[in-house]
Protein backbone atom coordinates (compact mmCIF):
# COMPACT_ATOMS: atom_id res chain seq x y z
CA UNK A 1 0.00 0.00 0.00
CA UNK A 2 1.63 3.12 -1.02
CA UNK A 3 2.14 6.02 1.45
CA UNK A 4 2.97 8.66 -0.97
CA UNK A 5 -0.68 10.91 -0.93
CA UNK A 6 -0.30 12.18 -4.20
CA UNK A 7 0.31 8.44 -5.49
CA UNK A 8 -2.54 7.03 -3.62
CA UNK A 9 -5.19 9.65 -4.08
CA UNK A 10 -4.70 8.82 -8.07
CA UNK A 11 -5.09 5.47 -7.17
CA UNK A 12 -8.26 6.72 -5.58
CA UNK A 13 -9.26 8.50 -8.88
CA UNK A 14 -8.65 5.22 -10.92
CA UNK A 15 -10.59 3.12 -8.56
CA UNK A 16 -13.83 5.44 -8.61
CA UNK A 17 -13.50 4.74 -12.36
CA UNK A 18 -12.43 7.74 -13.85
CA UNK A 19 -9.85 7.77 -16.17
CA UNK A 20 -9.22 11.46 -17.64
CA UNK A 21 -9.55 14.81 -16.52
CA UNK A 22 -10.19 17.26 -18.87
CA UNK A 23 -9.84 21.25 -17.30
CA UNK A 24 -11.21 24.68 -18.86
CA UNK A 25 -8.87 27.82 -18.21
CA UNK A 26 -9.24 30.78 -19.90
CA UNK A 27 -5.30 31.59 -20.88
CA UNK A 28 -2.20 28.68 -20.83
CA UNK A 29 0.90 28.96 -19.67
CA UNK A 30 2.59 30.43 -22.50
CA UNK A 31 -0.27 32.97 -23.21
CA UNK A 32 1.59 36.81 -23.62
CA UNK A 33 -0.91 37.78 -20.41
CA UNK A 34 -0.30 34.50 -18.40
CA UNK A 35 0.09 35.33 -14.58
CA UNK A 36 -0.11 33.30 -11.60
CA UNK A 37 -3.24 31.37 -12.07
CA UNK A 38 -1.40 29.65 -15.54
CA UNK A 39 1.41 28.73 -13.31
CA UNK A 40 -0.70 27.19 -10.45
CA UNK A 41 -2.55 24.91 -12.75
CA UNK A 42 1.04 23.72 -14.53
CA UNK A 43 2.77 23.08 -11.15
CA UNK A 44 -0.71 21.06 -10.40
CA UNK A 45 -1.30 18.96 -13.54
CA UNK A 46 2.45 18.39 -14.06
CA UNK A 47 2.40 16.43 -10.55
CA UNK A 48 -1.02 15.11 -11.62
CA UNK A 49 0.48 13.82 -14.55
CA UNK A 50 3.47 12.03 -13.16
CA UNK A 51 0.97 10.47 -10.99
CA UNK A 52 -0.39 8.44 -13.72
CA UNK A 53 -3.61 10.89 -14.30
CA UNK A 54 -4.43 11.95 -18.09
CA UNK A 55 -5.01 15.09 -18.53
CA UNK A 56 -6.53 17.34 -21.37
CA UNK A 57 -6.11 20.74 -20.26
CA UNK A 58 -8.37 22.92 -22.77
CA UNK A 59 -7.89 26.98 -23.58
CA UNK A 60 -7.99 29.92 -25.36
CA UNK A 61 -5.31 30.69 -28.36
CA UNK A 62 -4.28 34.29 -29.27
CA UNK A 63 -2.70 32.76 -32.39
CA UNK A 64 -4.13 29.58 -34.03
CA UNK A 65 -5.08 26.17 -32.71
CA UNK A 66 -3.31 23.93 -31.70
CA UNK A 67 -2.86 20.98 -29.67
CA UNK A 68 0.67 19.67 -27.83
CA UNK A 69 2.13 18.45 -24.70
CA UNK A 70 3.54 19.88 -21.99
CA UNK A 71 5.07 18.32 -18.88
CA UNK A 72 2.90 14.91 -19.29
CA UNK A 73 -0.31 16.52 -19.93
CA UNK A 74 -2.17 17.29 -23.46
CA UNK A 75 -2.92 21.18 -23.88
CA UNK A 76 -5.46 21.98 -26.33
CA UNK A 77 -5.76 25.68 -27.32
CA UNK A 78 -9.09 26.76 -29.44
CA UNK A 79 -11.01 29.93 -29.52
CA UNK A 80 -10.29 33.49 -29.26
CA UNK A 81 -9.85 35.26 -26.23
CA UNK A 82 -13.48 35.98 -25.21
CA UNK A 83 -15.85 33.83 -27.44
CA UNK A 84 -13.98 30.51 -25.86
CA UNK A 85 -16.61 30.58 -22.94
CA UNK A 86 -19.60 30.30 -25.73
CA UNK A 87 -18.30 28.04 -27.51
CA UNK A 88 -16.92 25.84 -24.98
CA UNK A 89 -20.85 25.75 -23.44
CA UNK A 90 -22.43 25.13 -26.53
CA UNK A 91 -20.21 22.40 -27.44
CA UNK A 92 -20.75 20.86 -24.11
CA UNK A 93 -24.07 20.88 -24.20
CA UNK A 94 -24.34 18.99 -27.25
CA UNK A 95 -21.80 16.37 -25.92
CA UNK A 96 -22.23 13.46 -23.59
CA UNK A 97 -20.15 13.31 -21.04
CA UNK A 98 -18.16 10.24 -20.39
CA UNK A 99 -18.92 8.69 -17.17
CA UNK A 100 -14.63 8.00 -16.62
CA UNK A 101 -14.20 11.56 -17.40
CA UNK A 102 -14.01 14.56 -14.56
CA UNK A 103 -13.35 18.32 -14.45
CA UNK A 104 -11.82 20.56 -13.53
CA UNK A 105 -13.35 24.30 -13.92
CA UNK A 106 -10.66 27.14 -13.31
CA UNK A 107 -13.09 30.19 -12.66
CA UNK A 108 -10.87 33.21 -13.69
CA UNK A 109 -13.40 36.32 -13.73
CA UNK A 110 -16.32 34.67 -16.12
CA UNK A 111 -17.06 31.17 -15.38
CA UNK A 112 -17.80 28.60 -17.39
CA UNK A 113 -21.05 27.50 -16.11
CA UNK A 114 -19.85 24.07 -15.75
CA UNK A 115 -22.63 23.11 -13.09
CA UNK A 116 -25.13 23.20 -16.38
CA UNK A 117 -22.97 20.70 -18.50
CA UNK A 118 -20.89 19.16 -16.14
CA UNK A 119 -22.90 19.23 -13.15
CA UNK A 120 -21.24 15.66 -11.66
CA UNK A 121 -17.31 14.81 -11.36
CA UNK A 122 -16.71 18.63 -11.20
CA UNK A 123 -14.66 20.94 -8.98
CA UNK A 124 -13.77 24.23 -9.35
CA UNK A 125 -10.62 26.50 -8.96
CA UNK A 126 -11.68 30.03 -7.89
CA UNK A 127 -8.28 31.89 -6.65
CA UNK A 128 -10.24 35.33 -6.03
CA UNK A 129 -13.77 37.72 -6.48
CA UNK A 130 -12.55 40.11 -9.07
CA UNK A 131 -14.96 43.12 -8.13
CA UNK A 132 -12.79 46.27 -9.15
CA UNK A 133 -10.60 44.13 -11.58
CA UNK A 134 -13.41 44.39 -13.95
CA UNK A 135 -12.87 48.50 -14.33
CA UNK A 136 -9.64 47.82 -14.93
CA UNK A 137 -10.01 44.96 -17.81
CA UNK A 138 -13.17 46.63 -19.72
CA UNK A 139 -14.96 49.62 -20.11
CA UNK A 140 -18.29 50.27 -19.04
CA UNK A 141 -20.72 49.06 -19.26
CA UNK A 142 -18.96 45.80 -20.07
CA UNK A 143 -17.50 45.92 -16.68
CA UNK A 144 -20.72 46.27 -15.02
CA UNK A 145 -21.95 43.62 -16.73
CA UNK A 146 -18.93 41.59 -16.04
CA UNK A 147 -19.31 42.22 -12.03
CA UNK A 148 -23.26 41.35 -12.67
CA UNK A 149 -22.35 38.09 -14.26
CA UNK A 150 -19.47 36.70 -11.79
CA UNK A 151 -21.19 38.17 -8.17
CA UNK A 152 -24.94 37.49 -8.75
CA UNK A 153 -25.92 35.40 -11.62
CA UNK A 154 -22.98 32.81 -11.69
CA UNK A 155 -22.92 32.26 -7.68
CA UNK A 156 -26.80 31.16 -8.00
CA UNK A 157 -25.79 28.52 -10.34
CA UNK A 158 -22.45 27.56 -8.17
CA UNK A 159 -23.87 26.88 -4.66
CA UNK A 160 -24.00 22.84 -4.88
CA UNK A 161 -20.44 23.22 -6.38
CA UNK A 162 -17.17 21.91 -4.66
CA UNK A 163 -14.84 25.03 -4.93
CA UNK A 164 -10.82 25.14 -4.02
CA UNK A 165 -9.21 28.94 -3.42
CA UNK A 166 -6.24 30.03 -1.90
CA UNK A 167 -6.76 31.61 1.16
CA UNK A 168 -8.79 31.73 4.05
CA UNK A 169 -9.35 35.75 3.39
CA UNK A 170 -10.36 34.64 -0.52
CA UNK A 171 -12.82 32.25 0.85
CA UNK A 172 -14.22 35.14 2.57
CA UNK A 173 -15.00 36.81 -0.30
CA UNK A 174 -16.18 34.34 -2.07
CA UNK A 175 -18.50 33.21 0.16
CA UNK A 176 -20.11 36.86 0.16
CA UNK A 177 -21.07 36.57 -3.11
CA UNK A 178 -23.25 33.30 -2.44
CA UNK A 179 -21.50 30.13 -2.79
CA UNK A 180 -21.76 28.54 0.79
CA UNK A 181 -18.85 28.11 3.05
CA UNK A 182 -19.43 24.25 2.92
CA UNK A 183 -18.45 24.00 -0.67
CA UNK A 184 -15.26 25.97 -0.26
CA UNK A 185 -12.15 24.48 0.60
CA UNK A 186 -8.78 26.35 1.18
CA UNK A 187 -5.99 24.87 -0.71
CA UNK A 188 -2.88 27.10 -0.66
CA UNK A 189 -0.42 27.62 -3.47
CA UNK A 190 3.16 25.75 -2.97
CA UNK A 191 6.40 27.50 -3.69
CA UNK A 192 9.09 25.96 -5.43
CA UNK A 193 12.15 24.22 -4.12
CA UNK A 194 14.21 26.64 -6.07
CA UNK A 195 13.49 29.69 -4.26
CA UNK A 196 16.18 29.44 -1.49
CA UNK A 197 18.16 32.16 0.54
CA UNK A 198 21.73 33.44 -0.82
CA UNK A 199 23.04 35.88 1.17
CA UNK A 200 26.20 36.67 -1.10
CA UNK A 201 23.63 37.92 -3.95
CA UNK A 202 22.41 40.73 -1.82
CA UNK A 203 22.83 43.74 -3.63
CA UNK A 204 25.28 46.48 -1.96
CA UNK A 205 22.77 49.13 -2.60
CA UNK A 206 18.42 49.44 -1.42
CA UNK A 207 17.15 47.33 -4.55
CA UNK A 208 13.13 46.49 -5.13
CA UNK A 209 11.45 43.87 -6.27
CA UNK A 210 8.26 44.21 -8.31
CA UNK A 211 7.29 40.35 -9.67
CA UNK A 212 3.76 39.93 -11.30
CA UNK A 213 2.32 40.15 -14.80
CA UNK A 214 2.39 43.61 -16.27
CA UNK A 215 -1.39 44.77 -15.85
CA UNK A 216 -3.77 47.69 -14.17
CA UNK A 217 -5.06 45.04 -11.77
CA UNK A 218 -1.28 44.80 -10.75
CA UNK A 219 -0.69 48.76 -10.60
CA UNK A 220 2.77 48.71 -11.07
CA UNK A 221 2.67 52.37 -12.57
CA UNK A 222 0.78 53.35 -9.20
CA UNK A 223 3.82 51.64 -7.26
CA UNK A 224 6.04 53.76 -9.07
CA UNK A 225 4.21 57.01 -8.56
CA UNK A 226 4.57 55.70 -4.68
CA UNK A 227 8.22 55.26 -4.75
CA UNK A 228 9.44 58.00 -5.73
CA UNK A 229 9.08 60.72 -3.12
CA UNK A 230 11.64 58.46 -0.95
CA UNK A 231 14.12 58.73 -3.91
CA UNK A 232 15.52 61.23 -1.82
CA UNK A 233 15.82 59.40 1.49
CA UNK A 234 17.27 56.42 -0.26
CA UNK A 235 19.13 58.24 -3.49
CA UNK A 236 20.74 54.72 -4.33
CA UNK A 237 17.40 53.20 -5.30
CA UNK A 238 16.54 50.84 -7.47
CA UNK A 239 13.65 49.33 -8.79
CA UNK A 240 13.17 46.10 -11.21
CA UNK A 241 10.33 45.07 -12.28
CA UNK A 242 9.94 41.25 -13.68
CA UNK A 243 7.64 40.19 -15.98
CA UNK A 244 4.89 41.60 -19.12
CA UNK A 245 1.84 41.93 -20.49
CA UNK A 246 -0.77 44.07 -21.61
CA UNK A 247 0.84 47.65 -19.20
CA UNK A 248 4.02 47.21 -20.62
CA UNK A 249 3.77 49.72 -23.15
CA UNK A 250 2.69 52.42 -20.16
CA UNK A 251 5.26 51.61 -17.86
CA UNK A 252 7.77 51.77 -20.37
CA UNK A 253 5.71 55.75 -21.28
CA UNK A 254 5.91 56.69 -17.09
CA UNK A 255 10.27 55.07 -17.30
CA UNK A 256 10.36 57.73 -20.10
CA UNK A 257 7.72 60.79 -18.69
CA UNK A 258 10.00 60.44 -15.39
CA UNK A 259 13.44 60.46 -16.39
CA UNK A 260 13.71 57.41 -14.64
CA UNK A 261 15.93 54.99 -16.78
CA UNK A 262 18.24 55.49 -14.13
CA UNK A 263 16.53 53.55 -11.33
CA UNK A 264 13.59 51.78 -12.96
CA UNK A 265 14.46 48.84 -14.65
CA UNK A 266 12.13 46.86 -16.32
CA UNK A 267 12.76 43.18 -17.10
CA UNK A 268 10.16 41.72 -18.85
CA UNK A 269 9.68 37.84 -18.39
CA UNK A 270 13.18 35.96 -17.17
CA UNK A 271 14.46 32.42 -16.74
CA UNK A 272 13.60 30.81 -13.18
CA UNK A 273 17.06 30.91 -12.60
CA UNK A 274 16.99 34.38 -13.35
CA UNK A 275 13.71 35.08 -10.86
CA UNK A 276 15.18 33.66 -8.21
CA UNK A 277 18.52 35.50 -8.19
CA UNK A 278 16.06 38.52 -8.29
CA UNK A 279 14.54 37.60 -5.11
CA UNK A 280 17.53 36.88 -3.72
CA UNK A 281 19.74 40.43 -4.70
CA UNK A 282 16.47 42.47 -3.34
CA UNK A 283 16.22 43.66 -0.35
CA UNK A 284 12.22 44.13 -0.33
CA UNK A 285 9.49 42.72 -3.03
CA UNK A 286 6.82 44.93 -3.09
CA UNK A 287 3.24 44.43 -4.80
CA UNK A 288 0.51 46.97 -4.94
CA UNK A 289 -2.12 44.71 -6.95
CA UNK A 290 -5.66 45.24 -6.58
CA UNK A 291 -6.77 41.92 -6.10
CA UNK A 292 -5.18 38.31 -5.41
CA UNK A 293 -6.33 35.07 -4.42
CA UNK A 294 -2.85 34.46 -3.23
CA UNK A 295 0.29 36.90 -3.55
CA UNK A 296 2.63 33.95 -4.69
CA UNK A 297 5.63 36.90 -5.33
CA UNK A 298 5.67 37.39 -1.47
CA UNK A 299 5.75 33.96 -0.92
CA UNK A 300 8.43 33.04 -3.01
CA UNK A 301 10.67 36.31 -2.05
CA UNK A 302 9.99 34.93 1.53
CA UNK A 303 11.78 31.94 0.49
CA UNK A 304 14.75 33.75 -0.57
CA UNK A 305 14.33 35.65 2.95
CA UNK A 306 13.76 38.79 1.07
CA UNK A 307 10.83 40.12 3.04
CA UNK A 308 7.49 42.33 1.21
CA UNK A 309 5.68 45.37 1.56
CA UNK A 310 2.32 44.84 0.13
CA UNK A 311 -1.16 46.37 0.01
CA UNK A 312 -3.50 45.29 2.63
CA UNK A 313 -5.91 43.06 0.70
CA UNK A 314 -7.40 39.13 0.40
CA UNK A 315 -4.25 36.80 -0.90
CA UNK A 316 -1.46 39.46 0.50
CA UNK A 317 -2.79 38.65 3.76
CA UNK A 318 -1.93 34.86 4.02
CA UNK A 319 0.87 35.35 1.49
CA UNK A 320 2.68 36.96 3.99
CA UNK A 321 2.11 37.76 7.81
CA UNK A 322 1.85 41.35 8.70
CA UNK A 323 4.65 42.41 10.90
CA UNK A 324 5.98 39.29 10.90
CA UNK A 325 7.08 38.67 7.50
CA UNK A 326 6.80 42.83 5.64
CA UNK A 327 4.23 44.68 6.37
CA UNK A 328 0.89 45.50 4.67
CA UNK A 329 -0.50 48.83 4.21
CA UNK A 330 -3.95 50.18 3.56
CA UNK A 331 -3.64 51.03 -0.21
CA UNK A 332 -0.77 51.69 -2.70
CA UNK A 333 -0.15 55.44 -1.72
CA UNK A 334 0.95 54.24 1.52
CA UNK A 335 3.38 51.41 -0.43
CA UNK A 336 6.78 54.52 -0.18
CA UNK A 337 6.67 55.79 3.22
CA UNK A 338 6.64 52.04 4.07
CA UNK A 339 8.99 50.72 1.70
CA UNK A 340 11.08 53.60 3.29
CA UNK A 341 11.26 53.07 6.65
CA UNK A 342 12.30 48.96 6.37
CA UNK A 343 15.02 50.32 3.55
CA UNK A 344 15.98 52.12 6.52
CA UNK A 345 15.80 49.44 8.84
CA UNK A 346 18.41 46.60 8.50
CA UNK A 347 17.57 44.78 11.60
CA UNK A 348 14.26 44.45 10.92
CA UNK A 349 14.47 43.28 7.75
CA UNK A 350 16.62 40.82 8.90
CA UNK A 351 14.29 39.48 11.27
CA UNK A 352 11.64 39.53 8.48
CA UNK A 353 13.72 37.68 6.26
CA UNK A 354 14.40 34.93 8.53
CA UNK A 355 9.95 34.42 9.19
CA UNK A 356 9.59 34.32 5.83
CA UNK A 357 11.61 31.46 5.27
CA UNK A 358 9.83 30.31 7.86
CA UNK A 359 6.40 30.80 6.40
CA UNK A 360 7.58 29.63 3.20
CA UNK A 361 8.91 26.44 3.87
CA UNK A 362 5.53 24.48 4.90
CA UNK A 363 4.76 25.48 1.43
CA UNK A 364 4.76 22.65 -1.03
CA UNK A 365 3.61 21.99 -4.33
CA UNK A 366 3.46 17.87 -4.03
CA UNK A 367 1.51 18.62 -1.16
CA UNK A 368 -0.51 21.21 -2.95
CA UNK A 369 -1.24 18.49 -5.94
CA UNK A 370 -2.66 15.89 -3.43
CA UNK A 371 -4.70 17.93 -1.73
CA UNK A 372 -6.44 19.11 -5.04
CA UNK A 373 -6.45 15.40 -6.30
CA UNK A 374 -8.71 14.18 -3.32
CA UNK A 375 -10.89 16.92 -3.54
CA UNK A 376 -11.11 15.82 -6.69
CA UNK A 377 -11.95 11.92 -5.33
CA UNK A 378 -14.05 13.54 -2.89
CA UNK A 379 -16.71 15.20 -5.44
CA UNK A 380 -16.55 11.84 -7.43
CA UNK A 381 -17.40 10.00 -5.04
CA UNK A 382 -20.19 12.35 -3.80
CA UNK A 383 -21.42 12.16 -7.25
CA UNK A 384 -21.86 8.83 -7.52
CA UNK A 385 -22.92 8.17 -4.08
CA UNK A 386 -25.39 10.13 -5.20
CA UNK A 387 -26.83 8.22 -8.00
Amino acid sequence: MTTDPLAAAAARLAGLGVTRVESYAWRDLDDPDAGGSELHADEIFRRWAAAGVEIVHRTSTVDSGRTFLRNGYRVVQSGGRFDVFARVVLRQLFRRRPADTATIEIWNGVPWFGPIWAPRRRVVWLHHVHREMWDDALPRPLSDLGRIVETRIAPRCYRRSSVATLSTSSAAEIEAIGIPAAQLTVIPPGVHERFVPEATRRSSVPTVVIVGRLAPVKRQRAVLDALMPIREAVPELQVRLVGDGPDRAAIDAWIDAHDAASWVTLLGRVSDDGLVAEYQSAWLAVSGSHAEGWGMSLTEAGACATPSVATDIPGHREAMIDGVTGLLVRDVDALGAAVGELLDDEQRRVRFGAAAIDHARGLSWAAVAAQQLELLCEAVDQATASR
